[in-house]
C-alpha cells in the first residue's frame, strides 16, 4: 500500500491533506478496497519522514469521514469506498430544529446524487464549532455554515473573533454562509451567501399585513430573553421599528405565561412553538375567538401552522437550501437575500 502513496515535498498543500487525498484517490481507482489494511501512524511517519502529528491528523480526518476505522491491537482498515469520488460537503447548523432540517433536506435533495453531505450540529456553542472546524479543515470540497452563537448570558451573537478566524481559513470558493448575514465575512469576496435580513424582514412582513394588524388594539411580541438557542435581537429591533413608525400600541414579553391576561383586541406575534401552543390553548379556554376578537401571527412556517390556519411571517426554508445547491452546482458566487413572506390565514 505504501507504493501507492505520493507526498509532494514541494507542494503548498498541507501534508496531512495530501495523505487524505492520496488515500481517497487510491480508493476511487480501486487500489484500495474495503477491509484493506493501511500502515500504522508510526510506520507512515517513518516511511515518509513526516511528523507523527501530521499523520495522526490525516487519519483523524479519514476516521471522521468514516473512510477508515481502527481496531485496537490490529491497526487501521478501509471501511468505505462508496461516494469517495463525489463532492464532499460539510453542513454545519446551530440547532436541530424543523426549520434547519428543512433547509438541509432541501439542499441535499437539490445537490443531487453526485455528492455526499455530512451534517453536524454545534448547538450555538463556540468551542464545539471551533473543534469541528479544526478537525474538518481541508477534508471537504465545500463548507456550509449557518452562523448562530450564544454568549454566556444566553444572548444571540453572529460571530466572535475566533469564529471569524476559523471560517477565514476556508478558501472562499469553498464557503457557503447561510441564514445569517455578517459583514465580517462579506468583506472577502468569493463566498456564497444566502441570508435572512432579520430586522428588515419582520418589519416589511408586518407592513404587508398592516391593514389587518390595524384592527387590533395592542400588539405583543413574545421574544424569549434567555433560551438555550437564542434568537437574533434584530427580530426585536425590526418589530419595535414597525410599531413606532406606524404608531401601534405594543409590548414585548418573554413568554406566554400560564395565566396570561387576554383581552379583546390583542394581537400576539410568537416565535417559539411552545408559546404558540400555550397561547392557542388559553384562547380556546377563554371567551375570545381566534382570528376575530384576538389574533396570532407566528414566526417561521411549518406544516402544522398551515393545517391550524395560523398566519405566519417566514423565510422560505426550501428555497434557501435549493438556492445554495444550485449555486454550488453552477459554480456561482455572490450574496443573495432569501425570500421572506407574509402568509395570511384565519388567525388574523
Amino acid at each position: 500500500m505504501i507504493d501507492f502513496i505520493k507526498i509532494d515535498e514541494n507542494s503548498r498543500k498541507p501534508k496531512y491533506k495530501q495523505i487524505v487525498d492520496t488515500i481517497i484517490h487510491n480508493i476511487s481507482i480501486g487500489n484500495l478496497k474495503v477491509d484493506d489494511k493501511i500502515p500504522s501512524i508510526n510506520s507512515f511517519s517513518e516511511e515518509f519522514y513526516l511528523s507523527r502529528d501530521t499523520v495522526e491528523k490525516a487519519y483523524s480526518v479519514l476516521k471522521e469521514r468514516k473512510i477508515i476505522s481502527s481496531i485496537r491491537g490490529k491497526g487501521y482498515y478501509i471501511t468505505r469506498t462508496k461516494l469517495i469520488s463525489k463532492i464532499n460537503i460539510l453542513f454545519l447548523i446551530n440547532k436541530l430544529s424543523s426549520y434547519k432540517m428543512r433547509i438541509y433536506n432541501s439542499f441535499v435533495d437539490s445537490i443531487g446524487g453526485n455528492s455526499h453531505t455530512d451534517l453536524f450540529i454545534y448547538h450555538c456553542d463556540e468551542s464545539l464549532f471551533l473543534n469541528l472546524m479544526d478537525k474538518s479543515l481541508g477534508a471537504y470540497d465545500y463548507y456550509v455554515v449557518m452562523p448562530h452563537f450564544k454568549t454566556d448570558e444566553l444572548r444571540h451573537i453572529s460571530f466572535t473573533d475566533k469564529i471569524i478566524q476559523s471560517i477565514n481559513q476556508i478558501p472562499k470558493d469553498k464557503l457557503i454562509i447561510m441564514d445569517n448575514n455578517n459583514n465580517a465575512i462579506s468583506k472577502t469576496s468569493g463566498a456564497i451567501e444566502i441570508y435572512q435580513d432579520f430586522e428588515n424582514d419582520i418589519y416589511e412582513a408586518l407592513v404587508e399585513g398592516l391593514d389587518k394588524i390595524r384592527n387590533y388594539k395592542k400588539i405583543f411580541l413574545i421574544y424569549p430573553n434567555k433560551t438555550v438557542y437564542p434568537y437574533p435581537r434584530r427580530i426585536l429591533h425590526g418589530f419595535r421599528k414597525f410599531c413606532v413608525n406606524y404608531e401601534m400600541n405594543f409590548e414585548i414579553i418573554d413568554e406566554v405565561y400560564e395565566d396570561i391576561i387576554l383581552k379583546e383586541g390583542d394581537l400576539f406575534v410568537t416565535i417559539e412553538e411552545s408559546d404558540l401552543v400555550n397561547l392557542i390553548k388559553q384562547i380556546r379556554e377563554s371567551d375570545l375567538e381566534l382570528g376575530k376578537t384576538i389574533g396570532i401571527i407566528s414566526y417561521n412556517e411549518t406544516p402544522l401552522k398551515e393545517l391550524l390556519g395560523i398566519t405566519v411571517i417566514s423565510t422560505d426554508f426550501k428555497k434557501m437550501g435549493e438556492r445554495a445547491a444550485h449555486m454550488i452546482l453552477n459554480k456561482e458566487k455572490g450574496k443573495i437575500k432569501n425570500p421572506f413572506n407574509f402568509i395570511e390565514r384565519n388567525s388574523l
